[in-house]
């Protein structure tokens, strides 16, 4: 088989795309970035471009992409307190695989199109939904405090003054302390405040968001 003109524009074109959207996730210094983004499109385009040459095994190749890329989004997925994060990069590689199949089997505006709704969702959403975040957070506080001379009544008394909406789950009592575990939703601005007093207090010995 020769290397034909239109199977170099849709490796080019497959290229162009990733590093267009890796360009972003690299900006951001997200775990799946520029190199990564071009790989993953550029090899589910030659996936497509090769599923089309076998005629009876198109289907089985191209659900193969789809399960193979899932694996590689679940790489990116991980868990830091009682926050997951890495979704957005999963979802990214995952829609990264459809754009280069879309190449791959010659839907070029269909995959134009994507492109410029992935880069608004990534760019221009993810501005809208800081601004949402801005009037509420839900965040999970551990504050260790001493005993001797401070009390919960008192802490929960200066979150209140703060006006910040608390739930106090679990505590552990230990020699001379206690470590209170709250489940806190407020406004960003609040929780600066409330960082800035956790800070500042003589009674807090740590605290972890």
């Amino acid at each position: 088989m020769f290397l034909e003109t239109e199977h170099i524009i849709q490796v080019c074109a497959a290229f162009t795309a990733g590093g267009i959207l890796g360009l972003e996730r690299e900006y951001r210094s997200k775990p799946a970035g520029f190199r990564t983004i071009i790989l993953i499109t550029v090899g589910s385009c030659l996936f497509s471009i090769l599923s089309a040459s076998f005629i009876n095994n198109a289907d089985r190749i191209a659900a193969n992409i789809v399960s193979g890329i899932g694996f590689i989004g679940a790489g990116v997925v991980f868990k830091e307190g009682a926050s997951v994060r890495g979704i957005t990069s999963a979802a990214t590689i995952w829609i990264a695989a459809a754009i280069g199949m879309c190449i791959g089997f010659k839907f070029y505006g269909l995959a134009s199109l994507v492109v410029g709704l992935v880069l608004a969702t990534l760019i221009i959403l993810s501005k809208l939904e800081e601004w949402f975040d801005s009037f509420r957070q839900e965040k999970e506080y551990v504050i260790n405090f001493k005993t001797e001379s401070y009390t919960i009544a008192e802490l929960e008394n200066e979150m209140e003054k703060l006006e910040i909406y608390f739930v106090r789950y679990k505590f552990i009592k230990q020699p001379q302390q206690v470590v209170a575990y709250y489940k806190i939703v407020t406004r960003k601005v609040r929780y600066e405040k409330l960082n800035l007093f956790l800070l500042n207090s003589q009674h807090i010995i740590s605290f972890e968001v």
